[in-house]
């Protein structure tokens, strides 16, 4: 019974050490840039031992790579949600302002200021520019996640050559990708303060209402 216990004292010891290595890396990787973290800060500020990085994860790089496949699982998952649920009340054929709706919303939320996930959609944005030859190679060709909402997309929009709907999709993931709260501030100068905005439900309803309108045929 005591053989037992010590087992099981150190296997939530083990998880406990990922799990601080995991999110210390995630939130200074997100603040700091990939290449201004070593795993010295990371493993000072998580507070564990010096090797926990390549004992848990392998490397650095694996580690990136772990916290980029974990975060844009979840984020993708709830988009798929969303779609279904889209799905489920349109008998199958949900409108376009509901498809952009799942596309738009989760990384939308997960980014508001008051949100805990703002650090992960920061890493996610972070990966597009800093990230490794792995990552870079996910976010080029694994594209399974995209592939439902283009057809969904297709589906509503039969007035549309197919090659117009990816391109508009391509340009509304422009817009997820560059409107965050964080960079609002040189629109606030260019428009003297009239486009102050910090509600996320205002902020995805002028999204889709942009959006929208670029599938009108």
């Amino acid at each position: 019974m005591d053989t037992v216990k010590v087992d099981d004292t150190g296997e939530a010891h083990e998880a406990a050490t990922k799990a601080a290595v995991f999110c210390a890396a995630e939130r200074l990787f997100a603040l700091h840039g990939f290449q201004n973290v070593s795993v010295r800060d990371i493993t000072a500020d998580a507070g564990v031992n010096l090797a926990s990085v390549n004992y848990h994860f392998g490397s650095k790089d694996a580690l990136l790579f772990e916290i980029f496949r974990r975060r844009t699982a979840e984020l993708n998952r709830e988009r798929a949600r969303m779609l279904h649920e889209a799905n489920d009340r349109n008998a199958g054929k949900p409108p376009v302002r509901e498809i952009l709706e799942a596309l738009f919303a989760p990384p939308l939320k997960w980014a508001s200021p008051d949100n805990d996930r703002r650090i992960s959609v920061q890493f996610i944005i972070r990966s597009r520019s800093e990230g490794t030859a792995e990552m870079r190679e996910a976010l080029t060709n694994d594209v399974s996640h995209l592939a439902r909402f283009s057809d969904a997309l297709i589906a509503a929009c039969p007035d549309l050559p197919r090659e117009t709907v990816y391109w508009r999709l391509h340009f509304c993931l422009g817009m997820v990708h560059n409107n965050r709260f964080a960079e609002f501030d040189r629109l606030h100068v260019l428009s003297d303060g009239a486009t102050r905005e910090g509600d996320v439900d205002a902020l995805l309803k002028r999204m889709l209402d942009f959006a929208e309108a670029g599938f009108q045929a």
